[in-house]
This record gives C-alpha cells, structure tokens and sequence, in this order.
C-alpha cells in the first residue's frame, strides 16, 4: 500500500456508466416486496431483481398485467391458502325509511 495516492484525475459519481434509456434513481421499497422479487429470480436460476421490478412495472402500465384486486386475491392465496375463495358480499343494509316504504308496498 502506498502512502499517498493520486485523486488529482478521480471523478465522482458512478463507477458504472447508466445504459441509455435508463434513469438511475433511489427507491423506497419495503423489504417484503423486494424480498419476494430477489425470490422469483433466484427460483428462475438466476438473472436481475432491478429487471423483474422493471418488467412487472412496464406490464403494469401496458395493461397486460391483472388488475390489483386481481393481484392482491392470488397474492393473499399464496400467502394464507383458502382467502381466495369466492366470498358473497353482503347486501347492504337497507334505510329504514326505504323499509318503511316496502312495507306500505307490501302491504
């Protein structure tokens, strides 16, 4: 190791240059959710988290991916096996001046 070194010609920034077409930016996303992409590639053998992020992003936006109540039924069915079933959804409550008026109908 030396005792000094040289940074006259260092330049900050990046050590890899951005592709063209792509955008380099900081990102919050909750663990669980990059946690489940970093699965999806290491099951497929291998390849880009970044990319599989990117790719559900774009089908998102083409309209080729399910819709989000679709989304979260089958993610709520990988994660607790039986939410998924078809569930009635419970008629609403009628106001009791709208039953007063079936009533006088009825009757």
């Amino acid at each position: 190791m030396k005792k000094e070194y040289d940074f006259s010609k260092g330049r900050r920034g990046a050590v890899l240059p951005v592709s063209p077409g792509k955008s380099r930016i900081t990102i919050r996303i909750d663990d669980d959710v990059l946690e489940w992409f970093r699965k999806q590639v290491q099951k497929a053998g291998g390849g880009s988290y970044q990319a599989l992020i990117n790719r559900a992003l774009r089908d998102h936006i083409e309209g080729e991916a399910e819709s989000i109540e679709d989304t979260l039924r089958r993610v709520l069915e990988e994660v607790l096996p039986g939410s998924g079933k078809s569930r009635a959804k419970p008629k609403p409550k009628k106001s009791k001046a709208k039953r007063k008026s079936s009533k006088r109908k009825a009757g």
